[in-house]
């Protein structure tokens, strides 16, 4: 880790042996590391565009930008991009079989519901959900206020797709058509909630 070392450290001398789960505080603190790394190289080369194109922006416009970049990369390094901190790094898995892809509706949701940790289960379901919630929310102001309810949940869509296939490609997790429907709930949550957010503001 380059900026959270010191911090991983910390936690895991205090909490390592009392925590269960304690490899996903690791991959929660690494994540949050390689996102500050990949949100600076994003900041300049934003930065350096701004200049060219030298377009005046609002502060809100523009933070709503830099708020969403924050959260995509955050998100691909927990989901995706677990196991390596620079491009260089990955390793693809072309000859995967495609039966390691679950395609099989809510098989693998109700497995852990029944037969495996009720944590798994809620880390899964309500954990992907809440995953995109901020992208179904955050959309509308980065790409325009006129986006559709559709658009947006096409394009959260399409993103948990890509984080799938990409953990399929990687072997970094485990792609399940279970995860896209709850992303997309979420996704779609998140657009409900900026929009009531909107209808309060014109009220007011």
């Amino acid at each position: 880790m380059i900026f959270l070392g010191p911090l991983y450290n910390l936690i895991a001398q205090m909490y390592a042996t009392q925590i269960n789960h304690f490899a996903l505080i690791k991959l929660i603190v690494l994540a949050f590391d390689k996102t500050i790394f990949y949100f600076l190289v994003f900041m300049v080369l934003r930065l350096l565009w701004l200049m060219a194109i030298r377009r005046r922006r609002t502060i809100k416009s523009e933070a709503s930008v830099w708020l969403f970049a924050f959260y995509l990369i955050l998100v691909l390094m927990l989901t995706t991009f677990r196991g390596t901190y620079f491009p260089w790094q990955l390793s693809f898995n072309f000859h995967r079989p495609l039966s390691d892809i679950n395609l099989v509706f809510m098989k693998e949701t109700w497995k852990m519901f029944y037969a495996q940790s009720r944590l798994d289960f809620v880390y899964n379901s309500f954990g992907n959900i809440v995953c995109f919630l901020p992208f179904g929310f955050l959309a509308p102001f980065v790409f325009s206020k006129k986006q559709t309810f559709i658009r947006v949940l096409l394009s959260g869509m399409m993103f948990s797709i890509f984080i799938e296939a990409m953990q399929f490609l990687l072997a970094t997790g485990v792609s399940d058509i279970d995860d896209v429907f709850f992303n997309s709930c979420g996704t779609a949550l998140g657009y409900l909630l900026y929009w009531l957010v909107q209808r309060v503001r014109q009220k007011l």
